[in-house]
């Protein structure tokens, strides 16, 4: 068990939790003068939630209302960003609700799991030569429901990707101010990799490797897993549509200790821009503040208790969702109240009361006649032509999940799909991005092969000067519901 503590005026705070390197590790922060005081650190390598929360001194009873917690601290959680998978895109400049659909369309048509067994969270970046760069990062939602079932009784204010707090305390505590850059949290035996663009977690990646495997405990470098890292490397860096760029900086989060320079050696061997990143000691205001070593220690819950102080409400939220009908299922536990259920109890008695008294007077005759009236208010003919007539209405739509489960099946990882347009009488519209002209070459080939499109029209394409990436229309028709129908005189 590791804590350091402070004594300092009483005030609104926050507590930070994750899990990490198979400790719990918890910090509690508040906000002083442009900077923090961190008023205390524990950690524990028992992985009870409910114990290390007690240890940390955070009260809440199972079933008191949020508003009887300690309303002086707010309380955050990090939730490994190992568990979610992020993409990123980019949209033509719309709307938010615009943005939303092209959104959930990007993220059923890629992800392999269907819709209903998903989480998603995206962030828009600002507006830059009409395009609209997006994040995204999805989850299984069975997953997130079990880490919320282990961690609700702490009635969290906020759920956060731990890959947030990496960002947020390489920008705080470690100086990062780069517009873009990779940053590297070093683990034992994971390392998470950030990428941020304009200040903001843009993608991650969690390795499999950590300080632990590329350097021995006497100091030794495992030559073979660092080449092993260093190509995983390259990898994520191509992933991240960064391949190719010798002057993106890759920052790898350090306490100054001689592993995490020789993993630095290693990366610029291999071309890479990277160099160690040493948390700013004097960040921390407190009186017998955490060193270097202690500040990286607890660099993840320290980012997330201060993006909490930020109120940021433009985090990447994958418990939004999930957490508020927990919350809500949470909220009615009253009903088991004694004297609720005795209120309950009282009102149903009254209603039955009164129902029984308005059926008792209404004699079998008057009850009788007025469902005779109301049968006989019905057209039974007319029940049954409005009935055909939607049948034969619905048989003239066509099938959007097909359509949709069309064109992606003929896109391929080189296409990605901003928008698609249908109207009745008119050829279906998509418009998209794709990496390459081969790639929306097999587009269109792979739409004129498919038996329910046809005519395809040729794409209309352009190339964005910056990114490199072709942006396309294309128009093709869909069986028989895009063409127009001719109505013969009589």
């Amino acid at each position: 068990m590791i804590d350091s503590k402070t004594n300092v005026e009483a005030g609104p705070s926050v507590i930070a939790i994750v899990q990490e390197d198979d400790k719990l590790k918890g910090v509690e922060i508040r906000s002083a003068n442009g900077s923090f005081d961190l008023l205390w650190t524990r950690s524990s390598e028992d992985l009870d939630w409910a114990r290390f929360a007690n240890e940390c001194g955070i009260s809440v009873e199972p079933n008191a209302f949020p508003e009887e917690a300690d309303s002086e601290r707010m309380v955050v959680v990090g939730y490994s960003s190992a568990g979610a998978i992020f993409h990123r895109t980019t949209v033509p400049a719309v709307g938010q609700r615009e943005i939303a659909s092209i959104v959930q369309l990007q993220a059923e048509t890629r992800l392999p799991l269907p819709a209903d067994q998903i989480e998603l969270a995206w962030r828009a970046d600002p507006e830059r030569d009409g395009q609209i760069g997006v994040t995204m990062a999805v989850a299984r939602r069975e997953n997130l429901r079990k880490f919320t079932a282990t961690v609700q009784f702490l009635q969290p204010a906020q759920v956060l990707l731990d890959g947030e707090g990496v960002v947020q305390a390489w920008k705080t505590v470690f100086g990062g101010a780069e517009r873009k850059a990779v940053v590297l949290s070093m683990g034992r035996r994971s390392t998470h990799v950030c990428l941020v663009e304009d200040g903001r977690l843009s993608n991650a990646v969690v390795l499999d490797a950590g300080i632990a495997d590329l350097v021995a405990e006497d100091g030794t470098e495992q030559t073979e897993a660092t080449e092993m890292f260093t190509q995983d490397m390259r990898g994520v860096l191509e992933l991240f549509d960064c391949a190719g760029q010798p002057d993106l900086p890759v920052f790898v989060l350090s306490d100054g200790s001689a592993g995490h320079v020789s993993t630095v050696s290693a990366l610029r061997l291999v071309g890479l821009n990277a160099r160690v990143a040493l948390p700013h000691v004097h960040k921390s205001e407190s009186e017998g503040g955490l060193g270097a070593e202690g500040l990286y220690d607890y660099r993840v819950p320290i980012g997330l208790a201060l993006l909490a102080l930020q109120e940021d409400d433009d985090a990447l939220n994958l418990f939004e969702r999930l957490y508020s009908l927990e919350a809500k299922d949470q909220q009615g536990h009253w009903l088991h109240s004694p004297k609720a259920a005795a209120a309950i109890a009282t009102v149903m008695l009254v209603l039955l009361a009164v129902v029984w008294f308005a059926v008792d007077v209404a004699s079998p005759g008057a009850i009788e006649t007025r469902l005779e009236a109301s049968i006989s208010d019905v057209d039974m003919d007319q029940l049954l032509e409005k009935n055909r007539l939607i049948r034969a209405a619905a048989r003239q739509r066509p099938d959007m999940l097909d359509i949709l489960k069309l064109v992606n099946e003929s896109g391929g990882r080189g296409i990605t799909l901003n928008n698609m347009l249908f109207k009745q009488g008119q050829p279906i519209s998509v418009s998209g991005q794709a990496k390459s002209n081969d790639d929306l070459s097999r587009f269109e080939k792979s739409l004129q092969a498919n038996k329910s499109i046809g005519e395809v029209n040729p794409p209309t394409a352009s190339m964005d000067s910056k990114s490199r990436k072709i942006t396309f229309t294309i128009t093709f028709h869909y069986k028989s519901f895009t063409k127009k129908t001719t109505r013969s005189r009589s």
